[in-house]
């Protein structure tokens, strides 16, 4: 007799969605009235040869997330590659929410019918982009006073239909969980208010750092998932004197110095096979990033892969897929990072140099 082991089953790639792709009061002040991801992106250079720089969008355009026709196209063209859902950033200061007008519209908006998550980005904002770490823009405070009102806020997208649940949970995702002084205290209240407004239960969890093990046991929630690209598990960065020389000459130019060990360059490739070699954990979903690069975006600090391709970027889905623990998780999502961080080279959206390739790859490898 045959029997087949979970042939029903379907992997579910959520993508990682920056919503920073239009303008807002804030960025106008602080980086320049107009101040989009766009701006950081189209500044871009090649640092050495062979860099791929500047990440310039394709099929989609310099799209502005306040019109609806863009994101509809990006929802229409997500659908056909076979993504599941989007999981937005979400930013939240003690009452105050920045960036929240994309999704706030796509709430009033039936017709973008994409499942769709949230992860809250809970750092402070500062000038990091510019070597300006300690120069904060945007403080977070915790209290129970503002867990409170914060699930109150969370809890109207929860009831939205489109929001991704798990047996009924709605799935929520904290980005820092090490930043919150009482994080089981803000955990257990929001559980008892989201069971207030209806719900199960709240099915949360957080980035999988390496005392992940105790977030899940003794903090309360429910699970994990690998921020990809993994900084703390790096190849030997690119040995090449040419490039080092260039990198001290740029670094000379803009007076800077190299502040810590991710200013370099790692292949792909070896990268990829670094993560491959780990395997997986328990109640940890899997990440993939196709690409890396934020040096458009930061002056100093950058973190670059090189020389990364859609052949490359399925090898490690295609392993990902053949060795997914399956019986672990209580639906099989994979998190891709990202569908749209264009300042940090971190994308599947179409660009002019791979056009579809890289979401052409993932509806190939995962729809199998």
């Amino acid at each position: 007799m045959l029997i087949f082991t979970n042939m029903s089953k379907q992997i579910k790639p959520i993508a990682i969605y920056l919503p920073q792709f239009h303008p807002i009061p804030e960025n106008d002040e602080w980086w320049g009235k107009g101040f989009t991801e766009w701006t950081n992106v189209t500044k871009a250079k090649p640092l050495f040869k062979d860099h791929y720089q500047p990440h310039l969008p394709a099929d989609l355009g310099f799209y502005d997330l306040r019109l609806e026709e863009a994101r509809l196209a990006q929802e229409e063209l997500a659908k056909s590659k076979g993504i599941h859902g989007f999981c937005y950033y979400h930013y939240w200061f003690n009452g105050k929410r920045v960036l929240e007008e994309p999704l706030k519209r796509k709430l009033n908006n039936p017709k973008e019918d994409l499942p769709f998550m949230m992860c809250w980005a809970n750092e402070n904002w500062t000038r990091i982009w510019n070597g300006g770490e300690s120069d904060v823009l945007l403080k977070q405070e915790y209290s129970a006073e503002d867990d409170y009102t914060h699930i109150q806020e969370l809890i109207k997208h929860f009831k939205d239909s489109r929001y991704i649940k798990v047996n009924g949970k709605p799935m929520f995702i904290i980005y820092r969980p090490n930043l919150f002084p009482d994080i089981r205290s803000t955990i257990a209240l929001w559980r008892a208010e989201v069971k207030k407004a209806g719900f199960p239960d709240l099915y949360i969890g957080c980035t999988k750092t390496t005392d992940y093990e105790n977030l899940l046991n003794e903090s309360g929630f429910d699970f994990a998932f690998e921020f990809q690209p993994s900084f703390s598990n790096r190849p030997e960065s690119i040995k090449n004197t040419l490039l080092r020389r260039y990198f001290n000459e740029f670094l000379r130019k803009i007076k800077a110095t190299v502040k810590n060990k991710y200013e370099l360059v790692y292949d792909y490739e070896a990268f990829s096979n670094l993560q491959i070699n780990r395997g997986f954990k328990a109640n940890c979903y899997p990440t993939i990033t196709p690409m890396w690069d934020n040096s458009s975006r930061r002056k100093v600090n950058y973190f670059i892969l090189h020389n990364s391709t859609p052949d490359k970027y399925k090898h490690w889905l295609k392993h990902i897929k053949e060795n997914y623990p399956w019986e672990e998780m209580p639906e099989p999502f994979l998190f891709i990072n990202a569908w749209n961080e264009w300042a940090e080279g971190n994308h599947i959206e179409p660009c002019q140099k791979w056009g579809t390739a890289y979401l052409d790859a993932t509806k190939e490898i995962l729809s199998k």
